[in-house]
């Protein structure tokens, strides 16, 4: 997993993983995912292959039926110069019509918006997977805490069990 600052690690898939929102699992439930081209300057791709990216508090928003992402910390490349880009300007995200009607209709909805999940490079361009999120409240991140507790604890009786069996 990429951390900030640090250069993009690659999977076994292709894919070059560049940041990733860990906060929105935590915070947020994901009902649908999207991936998404983004409109880049050429300094932003260039910041990007150097991996100074961050979605911590970035969001997604539908305007006049396009998509744009916002608050996205695209840090300046190593060798920018006076022309460097804005680091969080609002950057157009690429997506089908249909993907686009879609996710008007599910954003309609009460409670829902879009949060950036993770941005990385798929055969040399840059994507963004974006999840359609109802937030959750406190007591749903308690119930998840203690979900979360309950397996961690079977799993160590399992493990004791088999190796006392052993």
């Amino acid at each position: 997993m990429a951390k900030k600052g640090s250069p993009a690690t690659a999977d076994s898939s292709g894919t070059k993983l560049i940041a990733q929102n860990r906060r929105a699992r935590h915070d947020y439930e994901i009902i649908d995912t999207f991936e998404a081209g983004i409109a880049l300057l050429g300094t932003e791709v260039k910041a990007l292959r150097e991996g100074k990216a961050s979605l911590g508090e970035g969001y997604a928003r539908l305007d006049r039926g396009e998509a744009f992402l916002y608050s996205v910390h695209i840090g300046h490349c190593a060798g920018g110069n006076r022309f460097n880009h804005d680091p969080e300007r609002a950057r157009k995200l690429l997506l089908h019509r249909w993907e686009l009607q879609r996710l008007i209709g599910s954003t309609e909805e009460k409670g829902l918006t879009l949060i950036p999940l993770r941005l990385y490079f798929r055969r040399g361009r840059a994507k963004v997977e974006v999840g359609v999120a109802r937030g959750k409240r406190h007591f749903d991140r308690r119930h998840d805490i203690a979900k979360r507790d309950a397996d961690r604890a079977v799993e160590r009786a399992l493990a004791n069990q088999r190796r006392d069996a052993d």
